[in-house]
């Protein structure tokens, strides 16, 4: 038996954006009038809403962990991309979580970009497909896209905003935290700079994961031709004519200029050849914006190398002072150890026959000893300075 739907006004939800216990299986939809419902549904109901098959659904699992990913099939698009799990069809988009604190400002933003009022007539005649419909259709051509082309930018342009914001604030941590830790080496610098280090390669690795699905995606056209929902569904409503095509086919400007002036037909033929140039171009804008994500986390990354660099550069300056110092004492032992030795023997009970009238003796004995342990010390130092171990004074 089927599990009853309950649609709920969005504007009786936005006062109260408590989470409730039904938040996991919350979705919003939003179609391409800009008007949200929210919808108090379990899988199986999404499933049969959209089409879709379970193992797709699996991938909007908050409890599961699935990389980035953004999947083209029959009828609809999968968008995973961190916080924003969505499924795009040519007429609606199913938003999961919406009262999540990051989904709110992108189901506004949905709200606010998705409606498109600058579309162009169906009812014209066959004379308007002249010279006057073409001028305005190219007034026009360029903020004219498919619904899930609205949808799929709104994403992406969310998602990269979203991390370089990340990045941005990594950033201001990372940088004092890094000065603070070369002026002064301390336990508690070093354990902040590694927390900030933890954090950067966790925000690396989710900035390569969107990066990578958006090379993978520009790398093979079949997969953006996939991601042409509208054509596919003109496709299958009207195969040969032209009357089912959608205005947005004559207001691209990678189609526009592909159309021919004595046939509508001809444009749903254009179609057909997986001309992917216009997502292409939308994919390429946000892929460099992540680039330069990228690139600030690698720069961040090899900042915080050199700083490693020259803290260990330290440490061994350090270590060589402590080796000097090391030195010194042992030479300074050395030369205590002649005038212990030479106070040993002056103390020993033994006769002697140069103790009686010599007394002279006494001060070429300590006069020689100072000799030798003034020339040893020096011997040392000098061996020291030749293999580096002391700097030149």
């Amino acid at each position: 038996m089927a599990r009853e739907v309950y649609l709920v006004p969005v504007e009786t939800q936005v006062a109260s954006l408590k989470k409730k216990t039904a938040v996991t299986t919350s979705w919003i939809s939003i179609d391409a009038k800009g008007q949200g419902v929210i919808l108090d549904v379990d899988k199986y109901a999404v499933m049969r809403r959209v089409q879709i098959h379970a193992r797709d659904l699996r991938i909007l699992d908050p409890m599961l962990s699935y990389p980035s990913t953004i999947l083209g099939r029959e009828k609809v698009i999968v968008l995973n991309l961190e916080h924003i799990k969505a499924i795009i069809t040519a007429e609606e988009v199913l938003l999961r979580d919406p009262f999540d604190d990051n989904v709110i400002p992108i189901v506004a933003e949905l709200k606010r970009r998705l409606p498109q009022d600058n579309l162009t007539c169906q009812g014209q005649g066959e004379e308007e497909e002249h010279l006057g419909l073409r001028n305005d259709m190219d007034i026009g051509e360029e903020n004219e896209f498919p619904f899930e082309f609205r949808a799929l930018e709104v994403a992406l342009e969310a998602i990269c905003s979203f991390l370089d914001a990340r990045t941005r604030e990594l950033e201001t941590d990372t940088y004092p935290a890094l000065d603070e830790l070369t002026s002064k080496i301390s336990s508690r610098n070093l354990d902040r700079v590694r927390k900030l280090k933890s954090a950067m390669t966790r925000l690396t690795n989710r900035v390569q994961k969107v990066r990578d699905e958006l090379e993978q995606l520009l790398d093979d056209d079949d997969d953006m031709a996939d991601l042409y929902l509208s054509r596919k569904l003109a496709g299958a409503s009207s195969p040969v004519s032209g009357s089912g095509a959608p205005n947005w086919y004559l207001a691209s400007p990678t189609i526009g200029s592909k159309i021919s002036r004595t046939s509508r037909a001809s444009a749903v033929t254009v179609q057909e050849d997986n001309d992917v140039e216009e997502l292409e171009m939308l994919l390429e804008a946000y892929f460099m914006q992540i680039e330069s994500t990228l690139n600030k986390l690698t720069t961040l990354r090899e900042y915080i190398d050199d700083t490693e660099d020259y803290i260990n550069i330290q440490l061994d300056n350090h270590r060589n002072q402590l080796i000097q110092l090391e030195l010194l004492l042992s030479s300074g032992t050395v030369c205590l150890s002649i005038y212990s030795l030479v106070a040993a023997i002056f103390g020993m009970n033994i006769p002697y026959t140069w103790k009686e009238g010599h007394g002279y003796m006494f001060k070429w004995v300590v006069m020689f000893a100072g000799i030798l342990c003034a020339s040893t010390f020096t011997s040392i130092i000098s061996y020291a300075r030749h293999k580096g171990l002391v700097g030149a004074a």
